[in-house]
C-alpha cells in the first residue's frame, strides 16, 4: 500500500512511522511518501526517521517531496495533517482572542474558527486533487479543527473521507481502566459516546452486560486516577451522569481556563512556536542524535498539554507522556478501510445510520431522501463524532441515544457555527464568518465578533482576499 502523508514535516510524523515499522501495523505500508511545503521541515523529520533506534522495527523506505500533484498518482491512502501559517499562525489564533478577553485556544472558540477559515481552502484543494489524480484513494483527516475540516471535505469525497482525533478514544480507554474493565482492541461494544470533535460525552460504559459508568462517577478516588476525571469536580460529574471530553473544560470551566491562561508567561502556541523554531534546524543537523532530540522535545510538549487545567506543578500520567494515540487510531482505520479486517473506532463522519454498501459513495451518488440520524437530534448530513464500524465499505456510524437537551442545545449551536465557518471558507462569505464568531457560545456578541474578525484579518491578510470570491477553493484544473 502506498501512503502519502500531507504535512509530512509535522512534529508527530515519527509516531506514525514508528507504528508502521513495529507491532501489528508493520508491513501494512510498502511505500511511504512525505509531502510538505517546507523542505527544511521535511529534512528535519527524515533525519529523525533515519536515526530511529534499530529496535523500533524494520526500516520503511521514505520519499520526501514538495510536489503535491506529483505525489498523488498511485496513492492508496492519504493522511492529512497540515497547519497553514505554521505555529506562528497558531500564536495569532490564540492571541487575537485573548486580547479581547476571550478564551485563546487552538481549536475551541474564536481561535478554532480562525484556524478553520485559513485551513479549509487548502484541504478542499487537496480533496479535489485527489478526486482527479487518485480517485479511489481514501483520506484520513488529522487536520484541525478535525470536525469542521471533515465536514468541508464530504461534498468532494463523500464517504472516502473520515476525520480522526485521539481524545475521544483515549477518554474511553482511561475510563474503562479506572472502572476496572478491560476494553478489547477493535471493539466498542457497550460504549456510548456522542458529540462533535472536541465536544462530546461518554454516557455508557458496559462490561459483562452492566453499565460501569454510574459507579465510576460515584467514586471520587477512581475519578482522580485519570485526566478527565480530574478536570471536573466529582459532584459536577455525578450530577451530569456522563464523562465529558477533556475539551469541554473550556466550556464548563471557561472562566477558570481564561484566568489560568492569562497568568501564563506565554500562550501554548508561543511555547510550541519557540521550541520548534529552535528544534527543527537542530534535528536536520543532528545526524544519529536526531531521534533522541525529537523524543525529548515530544515528551516536553506532551507535559504542557492542557496545562491551564492542572494545578501548578501537577504532571500528566506517564502513560499519556509515552505517546502513541492518534497514529494508532489512523492506522487502525487505514487497515480496516483497506479490507484487512473490520474494527470499531470513534471517528468524525456523516451522521447517517446506514451508508450504502459496496464501493465508497462519491458526492454525486444518490442518497436516501430522509436519511436517519445516528445521533438523534442532529442533522443526518452533518459530520459528528461517534463510534463507527469501519470496513472496506467505509465508516458506518453505530446508532447512539439522543443527547439530553442541555447537551443537544450546545451541540446544535456549535454545529451551526461549524457550518457557517465552512460556508465562509468555501464561498468567501464574510457575513457567514461574522455570524460564526457571534454565534459561538464562547463569544456570543455581534460587537465582539466584528472586533475578532477585524483582528484576524489584520493578522492574516489573506482572509481579506477570500471575501466575495466565487469559489476560493477552486484548483483551476478541473
Amino acid at each position: 500500500m502506498r501512503l502519502l502523508i500531507v504535512g509530512g514535516g509535522g512534529f508527530r510524523v515519527p509516531l506514525i512511522y514508528r507504528a508502521l515499522v513495529s507491532g501489528r501495523f508493520a508491513g501494512l505500508v510498502s511505500d511511504l511518501v512525505l509531502h510538505d511545503v517546507d523542505p527544511s521541515r521535511l529534512a528535519a523529520v527524515t533525519a529523525v526517521l533515519r536515526s530511529m533506534p534499530a529496535g523500533a522495527g524494520r526500516p520503511l523506505p521514505v520519499h520526501a517531496t514538495t510536489d503535491l500533484a506529483g505525489a498523488l498518482p498511485g496513492t492508496d491512502m492519504v493522511f492529512a495533517a497540515i497547519r497553514p501559517g505554521g505555529t506562528a499562525g497558531r500564536v495569532a489564533d490564540e492571541k487575537v482572542a485573548q486580547r479581547l478577553g476571550l478564551l485563546g485556544q487552538e481549536t475551541t472558540g474564536a481561535g478554532g474558527i480562525s484556524y478553520a477559515l485559513r485551513t479549509i481552502p487548502h484541504m478542499v484543494h487537496l480533496a479535489r486533487l485527489m478526486d482527479r489524480l487518485c480517485p479511489s484513494a481514501r483520506l484520513i483527516n488529522f487536520t484541525n479543527p478535525a470536525g469542521m475540516v471533515t465536514e468541508a471535505l464530504v461534498p468532494v469525497l463523500g464517504s472516502r473521507v473520515v476525520g480522526i482525533c485521539d481524545s475521544a478514544g483515549a477518554l474511553v480507554q482511561r475510563a474503562a481502566r479506572a472502572a476496572g474493565a478491560g476494553l478489547p482492541e477493535g471493539t466498542l461494544d457497550g460504549v456510548g459516546y456522542f458529540g462533535l470533535n472536541h465536544l462530546g460525552w461518554l454516557y455508557r460504559l458496559e462490561s459483562g452486560g452492566r453499565d460501569l459508568l454510574p459507579g465510576l462517577l460515584a467514586d471520587p478516588a477512581a475519578l482522580q486516577s485519570f485526566e478527565e476525571g480530574r478536570l471536573f469536580p466529582p459532584a459536577f460529574l455525578a450530577h451530569l451522569g456522563m464523562l465529558p471530553n477533556e475539551y469541554l473544560y473550556y466550556f464548563y470551566r471557561s472562566d477558570d481556563a481564561r484566568r489560568s491562561m492569562s497568568t501564563m508567561p506565554q500562550t501554548r502556541g508561543e511555547d510550541i512556536h519557540g521550541s520548534q523554531q529552535e528544534l527543527y534546524p537542530r534535528l536536520a543537523a543532528a545526524g544519529g542524535d536526531a531521534f533522541r532530540l525529537w523524543d525529548a522535545a515530544r515528551r516536553s510538549r506532551e507535559e504542557g498539554y492542557l496545562a491551564e487545567a492542572r494545578p501548578e506543578g501537577a504532571q500528566r500520567d506517564g502513560e499519556d507522556l509515552a505517546g502513541g494515540g492518534y497514529e494508532r487510531v489512523a492506522l487502525a482505520a487505514m487497515r480496516a478501510l483497506a479490507g484487512m479486517g473490520a474494527t470499531e473506532l470513534i471517528l468524525n463522519t456523516r451522521n447517517t445510520r446506514a451508508p450504502a454498501p459496496g464501493r465508497p459513495a462519491g458526492p454525486a451518488m444518490a442518497q436516501p431522501a430522509t436519511p436517519e440520524a445516528a445521533v438523534p437530534g442532529l442533522p443526518a448530513d452533518a459530520v459528528v463524532e461517534l463510534p463507527c464500524t469501519v470496513t472496506a465499505d467505509g465508516a458506518r456510524p453505530i446508532p447512539q441515544q439522543r443527547p439530553p437537551e442541555p447537551q443537544l442545545r450546545l451541540l446544535r449551536q456549535v454545529k451551526e457555527v461549524e457550518r457557517l465557518t465552512v460556508r465562509a471558507a468555501t464561498t468567501g462569505d464574510r457575513a457567514a464568518a461574522l455570524a460564526a464568531f457571534a454565534g459561538h457560545p464562547l463569544v456570543g456578541s455581534d460587537e465582539v465578533a466584528a472586533r475578532l474578525l477585524a483582528g484576524y484579518e489584520e493578522a492574516f491578510p489573506q482572509l481579506r482576499l477570500m471575501w466575495g470570491a466565487q469559489d476560493i477553493t477552486a484548483d483551476g484544473g478541473r
